[in-house]
C-alpha cells in the first residue's frame, strides 16, 4: 500500500515529470475557485430571480419561471457541456470561467427556490405592516422580509453550497482539471485505482465536514444574536 501511495502521489507519473500530489493540489484549487465564485454568482441570481418570480408583472415572472424550470429540469453536466461547447464556443472563454458560469446559473435556480420558500415562511403581516408605514414593495423586501428570510434559509443555503462543491466533479467533461479529474489523470497514468480515487474522496469528505462545521458555528452565532 505504501508503495502504491508513493508511486501515485510522490513520484513522477509521466515523461513530463508530473507529480501526483501537485496535480491533486492544483485540482483542489480549481474546485474551490469554481465553487466559491459559482456560489456568489448563484446567490446574486437567486435573489434577483426570486424577486422577479414574485413580481405581479408577467414580463418579470415569466422569464424567471422559465429559467428555473429549464435549469432544474436538466442535468448540470448537460448544462456545462452545452454552455462550453455551444453557447461560449465562439468566445475566448477558459474552462474555469465557463465552469463558474455554468455552475452559477445552475445554483441560482435552486437558491431562488430556497429564498422563495424562506420569504413565504415570513409572516404576511410583516409585509402589510411595512407597507402601511409607507415603505414600497421593494424597500419592504430589502429591509424587512429578506433579512428575516436569510436566517430561515441559511441551513438550506449551506446544503446547496456543499452540493455545489460535489457537483463540480464533472468539470472534467469540458477538459478542466479539477480535483476529480486530477485523480482520473493519476489513475490513467499509474494504473493504480485505489490511491487517487480514495484520496479525492477523502478530500471531498474533509471539505464537506469543514464547511458543515463552519456553517453550524455561524448558525449558532445568529441564534445568539436574536
Amino acid at each position: 500500500m505504501i508503495d502504491a501511495i508513493n508511486a501515485s502521489l510522490f513520484t513522477p507519473i509521466g515523461e513530463d515529470g508530473l507529480i501526483g500530489i501537485y496535480l491533486i493540489l492544483n485540482g483542489l484549487k480549481v474546485t474551490l475557485i469554481v465553487t466559491f465564485f459559482a456560489m456568489i454568482m448563484g446567490s446574486v441570481l437567486g435573489v434577483a430571480t426570486t424577486l422577479m418570480k414574485m413580481s405581479s408583472k408577467w414580463y418579470f415572472s415569466w422569464p424567471a419561471n422559465l429559467y428555473v424550470s429549464v435549469i432544474r429540469g436538466t442535468p448540470v453536466v448537460v448544462q456545462l457541456v452545452i454552455l462550453y461547447f455551444i453557447v461560449l464556443a465562439s468566445l475566448d472563454v477558459d474552462k474555469i470561467t465557463a465552469a463558474i458560469i455554468a455552475f452559477g446559473l445552475n445554483s441560482g435556480a435552486y437558491i431562488s427556490e430556497i429564498i422563495r420558500a424562506g420569504i413565504q415562511a415570513v409572516d404576511k403581516g410583516q409585509m402589510e405592516a411595512a407597507r402601511s408605514l409607507g415603505l414600497s414593495h421593494w424597500s419592504t423586501m430589502k429591509e424587512v422580509i429578506l433579512p428575516q428570510a436569510i436566517k430561515n434559509i441559511l441551513p438550506s443555503l449551506g446544503n446547496e453550497f456543499i452540493v455545489l462543491l460535489k457537483e463540480t466533479a464533472v468539470i472534467g467533461f469540458i477538459g478542466g482539471v479539477d480535483l476529480m479529474r486530477a485523480g482520473e489523470i493519476i489513475r490513467s497514468r499509474t494504473f493504480e485505482d485505489s490511491v487517487p480515487l480514495f484520496t479525492c474522496a477523502i478530500i471531498y469528505l474533509l471539505l464537506t465536514y469543514i464547511f458543515t462545521f463552519m456553517l453550524s458555528k455561524f448558525e449558532t452565532r445568529l441564534k445568539q444574536s436574536d
